[in-house]
């Protein structure tokens, strides 16, 4: 038996709704074919934009949005992109799969799909193979309200009003395919390019500074201490990949029972990361004035055989989504630094919400999560404590269940549960203290599957997909739950 408390009238401050960001490089198939087919195109849209893949984004309600990378960020320059389409600059996207990039879809689309989807953007600039006057005028040319040569650019294109942009990120993995720095000098590149990413009008720019691949914790400190004050987010990244990053890193869909296991205990490591990057954190900020950007996350496997390597294609199966779901976890819990986070990515690429294939589309695993979750978005989040047993195997021990709790503008209370067992049951005493009601209701929906690499295929769009949940009982005041093995719930308790 696993013994859980929540505690309904201790809230340990606000889940940022951008907790459930997106990040969309121009990667493979992510972008183009994706979400942008162009305005011709049989397949319906909206001024180029998939109408169908705009629809299910918007469902789940996605907050913010980064772009265009990712390792393409630092050879992106933006003036290639703007303008009339069949005038802009063809070139070769080097980092992923030597594809030509035409340039169709640049800052004006991009911030046309965020107006369509009602979410923030948030643009990473380039540090790596940019000057700071490219990366000045971006800004101008995006946020300056009045006479500016980039501003007239921008009205000539088409924008009269300029756009509201509140996030922008100086740099993308400065430390690698960045320009493979060292800490010392991306911080004084850093400080040096921030100072001209302009606030115009009334147009705040929450500035994110380029942070630590995994566990290189020296360069979180280097970062804070050279530079904390100059930045409003500091970034991490952190991929689930079972294998070896370059001997293998498994598949998405043939593994076996120790493959799952060694999944589930590199997710959980995010938690171990957050704990102590922000230990660091706390020591130059004490305030928690600086974001934690989780801005790349995610499963990382080998891509579906026969298809492009450089194009990271993976199919999303049941363990896909207890990866997001032990994920969003640990992030709630950790919701007083953790400000923001952006899986990696959005359509065809990793983890993907959306898979496509021409014009058909289906919905992955990892997007029936978020739908399930988005009910803590901007939600109180909940003390709660938990004695949990253990999911072992080789001599390894993890814990069963990993949970989280919030309480709505509305007062609802819910509490989200994820077993990583892929063989156990786990029967839950839940314990709602502090909660007004004179009886307890709890509906719930669940996602769970009858094998380890059940997906979604585009001849079975729904073989994972969440159903009602009917495994809460009420008794004297506590809850009593029973997960099957590999699954996620979320309760709705009133």
């Amino acid at each position: 038996m696993h013994n859980v408390i929540v505690n309904t009238d201790i809230s340990k401050g606000k889940i940022n709704k951008n907790i459930y960001g997106h990040f969309a490089e121009h990667l493979g198939r992510c972008i183009y074919e994706g979400i942008w087919v162009g305005e011709d195109s049989p397949i319906p849209n909206t001024k180029g934009i998939r109408n169908d893949v705009l629809a299910a984004l918007k469902n789940i309600k996605v907050p913010v949005l980064r772009w265009p990378g990712g390792c393409f960020a630092d050879e992106y320059h933006w003036k290639d992109g703007v303008g009339p389409r069949e005038g802009r600059k063809r070139m070769v996207n080097t980092h992923w799969g030597g594809v030509v990039e035409n340039n169709h879809f640049g800052t004006h689309e991009f911030l046309l799909l965020c107006e369509l989807l009602e979410c923030e953007p948030y643009i990473c600039g380039n540090v790596g193979s940019g000057t700071v006057q490219e990366m000045s005028e971006w800004v101008e040319y995006m946020t300056f309200d009045g006479e500016s040569p980039m501003a007239n650019w921008r009205k000539e294109n088409g924008r009269e009003q300029p756009w509201k942009l509140k996030y922008f990120g100086v740099g993308n993995e400065n430390w690698g395919c960045g320009g493979n720095m060292r800490p010392e000098y991306y911080a004084d590149l850093y400080r040096r390019f921030q100072t001209y990413v302009r606030n115009y009008g009334d147009n705040k720019i929450y500035k994110i500074a380029g942070g630590a691949n995994v566990d290189d914790y020296n360069w979180t400190e280097v970062l804070m201490k050279n530079a904390g004050w100059l930045m409003d987010g500091l970034s991490l990244h952190y991929y689930t990949i079972p294998g070896d990053f370059w001997l293998g890193k498994g598949s998405a869909l043939d593994f076996e029972e120790g493959e799952w296991f060694i999944t589930m205990k590199k997710a959980l490591h995010m938690d171990e990361l957050i704990t102590k990057h922000s230990t660091i954190m706390d020591k130059y900020d004490p305030e928690k004035r600086v974001g934690m950007i989780i801005d790349e996350w995610g499963t990382w496997f080998d891509v579906e055989p026969g298809t492009n390597p450089g194009f990271l294609y993976q199919q999303n199966s049941i363990r896909d989504a207890l990866v997001a779901g032990v994920h969003f976890n640990i992030f709630h819990n950790h919701a007083d630094r953790v400000q923001m986070t952006n899986i990696a990515q959005t359509v065809n690429v990793l983890q993907a919400m959306i898979l496509t294939e021409g014009e058909k589309m289906i919905l992955t695993p990892t997007y029936h999560v978020f739908d399930m979750f988005k009910v803590h978005q901007d939600a109180e989040v909940l003390a709660v404590e938990s004695a949990v047993g253990s999911y072992e195997m080789g001599g390894e021990a993890l814990p069963q269940v990993t949970v989280s709790a919030s309480r709505d503008a509305e007062g609802k209370v819910h509490v989200s549960l994820v077993n990583i067992d892929h063989a156990g049951e786990a029967e839950i005493s839940l314990d709602l203290r502090g909660f007004a009601a004179e009886s307890v209701q709890a509906s719930g929906t669940i996602l769970t599957a009858d094998r380890m690499n059940a997906h979604n295929t585009f001849e079975q769009p729904d073989a994972v997909a969440p159903k009602s949940f009917d495994g809460a009982n009420v008794e004297g005041g506590r809850l009593s739950v029973k997960l099957p093995p590999m699954s996620v719930v979320t309760l709705a308790i009133h």
